[in-house]
């Protein structure tokens, strides 16, 4: 089996107000399903200290690539709003049939919010 690699998962409570935090995972192994690691770091989120309460409550169950190492990045300051075929992750697929490499960066979200701000994606400061 492969050595993990380093894969940041950027918790995002909310779109509208850009309510992000990121977590960093060493050693992550690519040959699990993307719904075992989705519900490895729910449950890590959960227990985190460093999180505030908001961020270990939410209901996440979406993942989306991010950036890619040595790729380039979107503008979206959240989550890129294209490509969702492409680069929302599928649970039944391993992280490595996903596309996620050494230093991804992956968003956690709601689904369901994360497709109201796409019908109407305006920021609220």
């Amino acid at each position: 089996m492969s050595g993990g690699v380093t894969v940041t998962v950027r918790l995002v409570r909310s779109f509208e107000h850009r309510n992000f935090r990121p977590v960093v995972y060493h050693d992550v192994i690519l040959d699990q399903t993307v719904q075992e690691f989705l519900e490895f770091v729910k449950k890590d989120v959960a227990q985190r200290d460093g999180l505030p309460p908001p961020f270990r409550r939410h209901s996440y169950d979406m993942m989306k690539i991010l950036h890619q190492a040595h790729g380039s990045k979107t503008n979206e300051l959240v989550v890129s709003l294209e490509d969702d075929e492409k680069l929302i992750l599928r649970s039944e697929d391993t992280l490595r049939a996903a596309g996620v490499a050494q230093e991804t960066e992956l968003a956690l979200f709601c689904d369901a919010d994360y497709r109201r701000y796409k019908q109407n994606p305006v920021s609220s400061w």
